[in-house]
């Protein structure tokens, strides 16, 4: 069942009687496992991954595999990275940041706070098959709050998942011989 104003992203796989309650939203290259459901406004990330009879509240983060009522996460979804072409170099990195945030105890305040996992979770290219082909971009980011721009009179804002997004299109550029420049 999928209900009022869902948005499912491309290349997902849905097993026989998942349940989706309203404005649910799953990006790319998803497996949810029969039987499995999520309740209005949940967001389900790119190459996640649930177990059958998964009942998911809160949101599931990309790559992750979660598996339980009420959902918790399990381990990475290392196998589907495989197969979809990611670096064992890239998994290792999702693998980093996945322990840091799940198995090791610590909170989002206490990750940032941890030197090596900040710095995975702050390159811009953590995702990319091959890291040291990459740019050095020194102390360049991503956007990570609000600013205000002069020029434009107003304020900005990075799109909530826009640091998630950046890593995934840099990766595809790379694995297309970038393609669209180094940068």
């Amino acid at each position: 069942h999928l209900g009022h104003d869902c948005d499912v992203g491309d290349q997902n796989i849905l097993a026989n009687a998942v349940m989706l309650a309203g404005h649910v939203k799953i990006e790319d290259h998803a497996i949810i496992g029969g039987g499995s459901a999520a309740q209005q406004f949940v967001r389900i990330g790119a190459h996640s991954i649930t177990a059958m009879g998964t009942i998911l509240l809160q949101d599931l983060p990309p790559f992750v595999m979660a598996a339980g009522n009420p959902a918790a996460p399990r381990s990475i979804n290392a196998e589907g990275l495989k197969r979809r072409g990611f670096s064992p170099t890239a998994i290792a990195a999702i693998k980093r940041a996945y322990k840091t945030l799940y198995k090791a105890g610590m909170k989002l305040d206490e990750a940032r706070a941890d030197k090596a996992s900040r710095k995975v979770m702050l390159d811009p290219y953590s995702l990319s098959p091959d890291r040291a082909a990459e740019p050095d971009l020194g102390n360049e980011r991503d956007p990570m709050g609000v600013v205000h721009d002069d020029e434009l009179g107003g304020w900005l804002a990075p799109f909530v998942m826009g640091t998630v997004n950046t890593r995934v299109v840099r990766r595809s550029n790379a694995l297309q011989g970038h393609a669209y420049g180094r940068k």
